[in-house]
């Protein structure tokens, strides 16, 4: 069998595929073919949505899915697929509809069941969640709370540099239904996965001062597929807060979640 020859990089919440531009020519420059789908409606400009949040405050799980399977599933061979934060989600659950050669997930946001909430973690979504209005519309982060929950390993003149080049607003209702109360609802929700399945294999990468989603919730999240046949690893990086694909550095990141993809994919 041939080694995967292309790469999928899924975005995560409050940013866009502009937040992959420093991966795409690095790995190009390796020979790969590098694919950043944007979700639904985060097919345009960091500043045109900063504008009109309104355009993707109705945005679905389901549909966001169903759209990457899409871009997925038009690839000749079966792609590597990465996602940052909650990409990291959609590519748990886009490997359980049996996608890709392998993934990675890089400070991933948790799938259903994982009921790890750190404090840091908390403090970084109260700004959202102390509102109950934000369930109906798209939630922006302010250029501390995103230093404080994104970048806190930079300064704040830094963090704000890349708050004003990738920020952008989340649909409200993601946070609310898949953050910290997802576990306290009856039935399946949108990000459930059935731990116990074959799948590609996976790598959890987390940053040991990642606030937002800290080790300790990628940690659980792994040890959730311990009853899967599939190879699930974790990885941790000293030293690396969530903004981890694009603070200094990150080639390290890059590296080792290429070089882990290709020695394990099938």
């Amino acid at each position: 069998m041939s080694r995967p020859d292309t790469v999928v990089l899924v975005h995560g919440l409050w940013v866009t595929p502009r937040s992959w531009e420093e991966w795409i020519p690095y790995y190009q420059a390796k020979g790969l073919n590098v694919i950043a789908p944007a979700y639904p409606g985060f097919d345009i400009e960091v500043e045109a949505l900063r504008e009109n949040p309104d355009v993707i405050a109705g945005l679905t799980v389901p549909d966001t899915l169903d759209h990457l399977e899409s871009v997925i599933r038009g690839v000749e061979n079966p792609p590597i697929i990465m996602g940052h934060s909650f990409g990291g989600t959609l590519t748990q659950l886009l490997l359980a509809r049996g996608l890709g050669a392998a993934g990675v997930v890089i400070d991933s946001a948790p799938t259903e069941g994982v009921r790890v909430v750190p404090v840091s973690q908390t403090r970084s979504l109260f700004p959202a969640l102390k509102n109950p209005a934000n369930r109906k519309r798209a939630f922006a982060f302010t250029a501390e709370q995103w230093h404080y929950a994104f970048a806190n390993t930079l300064t704040a003149e830094e963090s704000k540099v890349t708050h004003d080049r990738y920020a952008i607003a989340a649909p409200g209702h993601w946070i609310f239904e898949y953050g910290l109360f997802a576990n306290f609802k009856p039935g399946h929700q949108d990000t459930w996965v059935d731990y116990s399945a074959d799948r590609a294999p996976l790598l959890f990468i987390a940053g040991e001062k990642d606030h937002i989603m800290p080790p300790s919730v990628n940690r659980s999240n792994a040890e959730h597929y311990k009853k899967s046949p599939a190879v699930t690893e974790y990885f941790e990086f000293p030293g690396r807060d969530h903004w981890t694909c694009g603070a200094p550095g990150w080639e390290g990141v890059a590296d080792h979640a290429l070089e882990w993809a290709l020695k394990n994919a099938r």
